[in-house]
This record gives C-alpha cells, sequence and structure tokens, in this order.
C-alpha cells in the first residue's frame, strides 16, 4: 500500500431495524453482538488506523463502554447517525482524525467482510478517486418495469456492489453533501464526477437483510468457531 495512505474506517450502523424487526447491530450473533463480529476484521487490517462506529443516538453511551473492553490497539470512537445513509456517513467521516486521507465505509450487517478485502478496496484507490467490492454477476439480468421485460442486460458489465466502499476524503466528504438520496456512497461519488474502481468481493460479504440471512450468518459463525 502507497505510504501517503492513511486509512480510516466508518462502520455504519444507525438503522433502526425497521425491516428486520428489530435492531440487527445488536443482536447476538453467536456469543457477541453482530457489530462486534464486523468490527474485527478492521482491527485486524493493518492498513486501518482508526474506525469510527455510526449508530443511533440512544445507543452511543452502552456501545461505547463496550468497545472500551473491545481492547485494541487502534483507536475506535461512537458516534450519532443521521436522518439518512449520506447523513450518517458524513458525519462518521468528520469524526475521523484530519490526517486520515482514505476512508472505507462498511456496512455494519456485513460481518464477514475480510481484511484482505479491506485492504484491496484502499490498494484500489491508488488509480482512482474509489474502490468498491463487488461481486460480478453470475445470472442473466433483466430491466424489468411493470412486471414485463423491457430488455437484457449485458451480464459481463453488471456487477453487484458491496461494502467496503472506500475513497479519497476529499471527494467523499464533497460527494456525501450533494442534495440527492442514494443507496451507496459509490452513486454519490460517481455524481461528483469521480472514478470509481472495482475490485472482487466475496460471496461470503453478505448484507444481512432478512431472518434468513440471520439463519445463514449463525450457520457461517458456528462454522467458524
Amino acid at each position: 500500500m502507497s505510504s501517503e495512505f492513511k486509512a480510516g474506517a466508518v462502520i455504519v450502523g444507525a438503522g433502526m431495524g425497521v425491516r428486520f424487526g428489530e435492531k440487527k447491530q445488536f443482536k447476538l450473533l453467536g456469543s457477541r453482538p453482530l457489530l462486534f463480529h464486523t468490527l474485527s476484521p478492521f482491527l485486524e487490517c493493518s492498513a486501518i488506523i482508526e474506525i469510527v462506529v455510526v449508530i443511533p443516538e440512544e445507543d452511543v453511551f452502552n456501545t461505547s463502554r463496550e468497545l472500551a473492553s473491545f481492547t485494541s490497539a487502534k483507536p475506535v470512537k461512537t458516534v450519532t447517525g443521521g436522518t439518512r445513509r449520506q447523513d450518517s456517513v458524513l458525519n462518521g467521516c468528520r469524526a475521523l482524525s484530519d490526517d486520515v486521507n482514505i476512508i472505507a465505509v462498511h456496512d455494519a450487517a456485513r460481518p464477514f467482510v475480510t481484511p484482505e478485502l479491506i485492504s484491496s478496496t484502499i490498494n484500489g484507490c491508488k488509480d482512482a478517486d474509489g474502490c468498491i467490492a463487488a461481486l460480478s454477476s453470475k445470472d442473466t439480468v433483466k430491466h424489468v418495469i411493470n412486471s414485463q421485460i423491457q430488455k437484457t442486460l449485458d451480464r459481463s458489465a453488471i456487477w453487484l456492489a458491496q461494502t467496503p466502499q472506500t475513497f479519497h476524503k476529499d471527494i467523499l466528504i464533497k460527494a456525501l453533501q450533494q442534495d440527492m438520496e442514494a443507496t451507496d456512497e459509490a452513486s454519490m461519488v460517481e455524481v461528483a464526477g469521480g472514478s470509481v474502481a472495482v475490485t472482487e468481493g466475496l460471496a461470503e460479504n453478505f448484507k444481512i437483510t432478512t431472518s434468513e440471512d440471520w439463519q445463514l450468518a449463525e450457520m457461517l459463525v458456528s462454522n467458524h468457531d
């Protein structure tokens, strides 16, 4: 990794769990909360020098106390989320030290990310404004409107975005301040005129969204143990 890169991580776990039925980031997965499983690879990744966790305001005090006992050589801060995802990410970015110039944004609900994948997205920022983990599509992709297929898309050009999504700090903060709604950071950086590269993600790096996802995660955690 380039020596001028000083990378920090923003772990986004500010959701209220409306779709899932509870705040899954604090639900026990095996013997530890989901959030702590997600944090571990970032603590292990030598390319990351500090971490900010973004969570709902009412959970900041207890989570900060629990993280203090989750011993680590690198600083881990806890901040309050915002109204939208980009507001939460921006709060996290602003809580990182001034000397951080690369920011890896990651979903708290993706606990099976690896230190190697985190590093790969950071390395991808050498020749671009950002780099995200993504999976190339293995299925035929249809463009559908009102239950009717409009066209079949070229599968070889389709990638399914994951996180980490990692960017140079300046362009990420600029992008997050735009007046637009977005489901991921890369789309905002693209609109801001940034170049975003892709590195091959992991099938195991899925986002826990449904109860079925949770059951799969429990199975994977028991296998890892």
